[in-house]
């Protein structure tokens, strides 16, 4: 039964007609991220489509065997993505009328995107279920020709050309291939395909952590629907499984991993250091997977090939991204620290710290014994962690881990600090931002050159890997002595401004 299944589908694969407009994508060695591995690690380019999605294949391949079949009927898609750029390139290519239902909260690069490829959007709903099941309805209405984005035969057999080109590109013994998942028709395609003809290869599918609709059916051997996922990787949020898909999938998959949020993030810096592109969350998908299989299994010298599926990236996502990069590589630590709330502690703490690269360090005085600090240290060995956290146990405090704590990577971090206690208040405090050349060390070389002459009260700083670093610190000051702070900021070298008077200061920390 299943050979027969798979025979049919390679001769779809063999037959399609792609390359009409789709390109036969490189396969690119990963040489740092090989030597770092141990394994000779290679990515499939499938971000260089003219769509900048491996999406084009499978919506191509089922818009051309309509066409064939005779029909000239305008068709309809529900995607807020890459499947809806997929459907309007290949309708206007193939000279048919093209409407693209997408959720009104779609982001405006990607609607306009769909229109310059001819594609008449239509927004409708909050999210993609509603976007699709009206899409449904505007097919049978209006009699056009529904094009699902991964339970159809033909688009599964679009997307299998990307398993028959890394047979026919790769002159070597393939230990793995690492798909990303969403609904699973790449999955399907490309294990299908492969499994065929190197059943030995292995195909493993990789999904975010938050939106694994495949582990969930495949542990409970039926597919089952995900309550939410998560949209950090909006190019795999899928609630369930496909029907078609999973049929295929599970008689063959060798395994699923699945990653963070922060595995995602590493994953795509790995791949613009390798290649000086950036992918979409979902397109690094299978990378993250790739360097969490090889770890967990200890493999070494074998060759591991990773999809990377597109790179249609909303550019307000990057900042988030850069930020979460150290994480992943389990390489920053954040950590809740208490000090003495006195004279020259904050210092003392700084030096404990050393010359560790010091990414973030927030601080605000507290009327109490104790003051609570955030900071946060990145290092280029993720054993490192473990040493700090053993060094600053042994002088004395009680660091808490924080690392994998949602709620302090996206929000306390940026919350830290507060109004200045009454006592701060009532003797007087001023602020200043000061610049200063940012390298190792820098941080505690400021604190040097300030000493203990003045009681710090507030303190924020942050390294965006710039060439300068900058911090806001507060210190407390009657006005009687202003110009005596002034003469001493001074005589440290750095830039600053005083920021005493700004109205941010004055509304949320003053």
């Amino acid at each position: 039964m299943i050979s027969k299944v798979f025979k049919a589908y390679n001769k779809s694969i063999n037959d399609s007609s792609v390359y009409d407009i789709a390109d036969v994508t490189p396969i690119t060695r990963a040489n740092a991220l090989s030597k770092s591995l141990n394994n000779n690690i290679y990515l499939k380019r499938e971000d260089l489509q003219p769509i900048f999605s491996f999406k084009l294949r499978g919506a191509y391949n089922k818009l051309s065997k309509l066409k064939k079949r005779g029909s000239n009927r305008p068709v309809i898609a529900a995607s807020a993505g890459n499947h809806a750029q997929g459907v309007a390139y290949s309708a206007q290519k193939l000279g048919l009328k093209s409407i693209i239902v997408m959720p009104i909260t779609t982001p405006l690069i990607k609607i306009n995107a769909v229109k310059n490829f001819g594609g008449k959007v239509t927004l409708f709903g909050d999210n993609f279920d509603e976007a699709y099941n009206h899409a449904v309805l505007l097919a049978k209405k209006e009699d056009y020709s529904f094009i699902h984005p991964y339970d159809d035969k033909d688009v599964i057999a679009g997307q299998g050309t990307v398993g028959k080109e890394i047979l026919e590109q790769v002159n070597f013994k393939t230990e793995a291939i690492f798909v990303p998942v969403g609904g699973g028709g790449l999955l399907a395609g490309i294990g299908t395909y492969i499994k065929s003809v190197y059943p030995e290869i292995k195909i493993i599918g990789v999904e975010p952590d938050d939106a694994a609709c495949l582990d969930l059916a495949i542990k409970n051997n039926k597919r089952l629907s995900l309550k939410e996922v998560g949209l950090f990787a909006d190019g795999v949020a899928v609630k369930q499984i496909g029907k078609v898909t999973f049929a295929l999938i599970k008689e063959w998959i060798d395994d699923v991993i699945t990653v963070s949020v922060d595995e995602m993030c590493s994953a795509v810096q790995d791949t613009f250091q390798e290649t000086r592109t950036i992918p979409e969350p979902a397109g690094a998908l299978a990378l993250a997977g790739l360097k969490k299989y090889t770890k967990s299994k200890g493999l070494k010298n074998k060759n591991l090939i990773a999809i990377n599926s597109g790179a249609n990236l909303n550019f307000d996502r990057l900042g988030h991204i850069v930020e979460r990069v150290q994480l992943g590589e389990r390489k920053e630590v954040l950590l809740s620290v208490r000090i003495p709330e006195q004279k020259g502690s904050f210092r003392k703490f700084c030096k404990i710290l050393g010359k560790r690269m010091i990414s973030e360090f927030n601080y605000r005085a507290e009327d109490s014994e104790e003051a609570s600090i955030f900071v946060a240290c990145r290092f280029n060995d993720s054993n490192q962690k473990t040493k700090l956290l053993r060094h600053l146990r042994s002088k004395g405090y009680s660091p808490k881990d924080l690392s994998e704590n949602e709620v302090a990577k996206l929000h306390v971090k940026h919350m830290v600090g507060g109004r200045a206690p009454k006592t701060i208040s009532e003797k007087g405090e001023y602020l200043f931002r000061v610049e200063f050349p940012e390298r190792p060390g820098a941080l505690v070389d400021f604190l040097d050159k300030l000493s203990d002459n003045w009681n710090i009260t507030l303190f924020h700083y942050r390294n965006q890997g710039s060439a300068y670093g900058r911090v806001l610190v507060g210190f407390e000051s009657q006005s009687k002595n202003y110009l005596k702070l002034l003469r001493y900021l001074e005589k440290t070298g750095f830039r600053f401004w005083e920021e005493t008077d700004n109205l941010a200061y004055k509304s949320f920390l003053k």
